[in-house]
């Protein structure tokens, strides 16, 4: 969320700015990480726990996705490693997750 400067009296809230409530993000979190879902099985998935019409069960994925795809390479920078060993925890070359999504999602 971006902080805004608005008049006295205003308070800003993240979860609208979002779209998303922190524990809708932590089920989508959880399906999409743990259960390593993408846009289709996490709808059908999300389906079954929230009690919300399809539509806007959706809409909910679909923005989330496109968040996801707009902000994704932004988690792939590292700091430089200290490496006393040949492998680092800290390397990142054997992550071999793509960072460059298309934001629009034409195709799963």
């Amino acid at each position: 969320a971006v902080v805004s400067t608005q008049s006295t009296g205003y308070t800003q809230t993240d979860e609208e700015d979002m779209g998303l409530t922190y524990n809708e993000l932590n089920d989508i979190g959880r399906i999409r990480k743990i259960d390593r879902c993408g846009p289709f099985f996490m709808y059908k998935r999300l389906s079954c726990m929230w009690e919300m019409p399809p539509k806007d069960l959706g809409d909910k994925v679909k923005l989330f996705f496109q968040k996801y795809a707009m902000n994704r390479h932004k988690s792939c920078v590292v700091t430089p490693a200290y490496l006393c060993e040949q492998y680092s925890p800290d390397d990142n070359r054997f992550d071999l997750r793509p960072f460059l999504y298309n934001p629009k999602w034409d195709v799963q």
